[in-house]
């Protein structure tokens, strides 16, 4: 695979030149002033070239950010959920705006570093350490798809970056009052959905994008049950529908337009409606300070902690994989005893 010439300099020396040729690739070729330098790099090179270790380091000198966060936006991430792919190709974006003219093989972790201190300083106002988390690790999956699937990279420089320590999850859910609050003020507003949407949060523990992305075929009101198909995590997960939110569904059902299959849809039908106002109207109208849409998910979690549930059963009633997200609601647990 290499062979050695012996030629002659300029000035009259003797100069070593080595190449090193392998199917299907261009040949790689250096020259030395002796012998010896010229063997030991060709003993080191052909044992790089077999093990392919060579040639990602070539790739990784072809390819710039711009190209691995492009590939990654095409071919990945339409495979995620439709937030997943909202959120990312922000973060992946923001990425590519600052680094997206260098070579992959130019990306160190000193430089990752160097912009994760950037992205946590903001245009306009800081940026939270969650949030800088989420960036890192939507170019940190990028980078190991490179490793992994495409061979342009040998390891991800994102795996020797520190990310910023996150703050406890938020938990804000709505005392007894503040949910016949929160009700009756849903119940008059000018928005039509808003009294069901808010009681199926409530019920299910479902996200706003999950519920507005509801179609009548994900609706089983025999069986009582919604089947989500757009999560968060990717998975299908369907659950219940009893009491009041069942009773709500029913109604809703016979009043349905038959133009469209979803089931909360905008004046088009073409898409989900908007509730962001009408729901902070209700939450102004029924007095209750620092709480969002999100927090009736919240809500749900902790009644059930409050009930006695374990954080596996929560886990699984939230669609998480993993406990780790319901563990903000295992001290919950002992109120709902004492």
């Amino acid at each position: 695979m290499a062979t050695i010439e012996q030629r002659t300099s300029q000035d009259g020396k003797p100069v070593y030149r080595v190449k090193i040729r392998r199917k299907g690739a261009p040949p790689l070729t250096a020259t030395f002033h002796r012998l010896t330098d010229a063997k030991k790099w060709a003993q080191v090179t052909e044992g790089a070239v077999l093990e392919g270790r060579h040639f990602k380091t070539a790739e990784a000198k072809r390819h710039t950010l711009a190209d691995l966060t492009d590939r990654y936006l095409r071919e990945v991430l339409p495979r995620k959920s439709r937030s997943s792919i909202y959120m990312q190709t922000l973060q992946l974006n923001w990425w590519k705006a600052q680094l997206g003219q260098r070579a992959l093989a130019d990306i160190t972790p000193a430089l990752l570093a160097e912009y994760r201190e950037k992205l946590a300083q903001g245009e306009k106002q800081p940026r939270s350490n969650a949030t800088v988390v989420r960036y890192m690790a939507a170019l940190s999956h990028a980078f190991t798809i490179a490793v992994r699937e495409w061979e342009w990279l040998e390891d991800s420089p994102m795996r020797k970056v520190s990310k910023p320590k996150e703050p406890r999850g938020r938990v804000r859910f709505l005392s007894d009052e503040e949910r016949t609050r929160l009700l009756d003020a849903c119940q008059v507003s000018h928005n039509p959905f808003l009294y069901t949407v808010v009681v199926l949060a409530l019920a299910t523990g479902a996200r706003k994008g999950e519920l507005l992305s509801l179609r009548w075929p994900d609706v089983d009101l025999k069986r009582g049950t919604l089947t989500f198909h757009q999560t968060k995590n990717g998975e299908r997960r369907a659950v219940p529908l009893t009491g009041q939110a069942l009773t709500l569904m029913q109604q809703h059902a016979k009043v349905r337009r038959l133009n469209t299959q979803l089931v909360f849809p905008d004046a088009t039908g073409t898409k989900p409606l908007s509730l962001r106002d009408a729901f902070e109207g209700a939450v102004v109208r029924a007095g209750i300070s620092d709480f969002h849409f999100h927090d009736l998910r919240h809500t749900f979690a902790s009644y059930l902690a409050m009930n006695g549930a374990s954080l596996l059963e929560i886990a699984e009633a939230l669609g998480h994989k993993t406990l780790a997200m319901v563990k903000r609601y295992a001290h919950l647990g002992h109120r709902g005893q004492a």
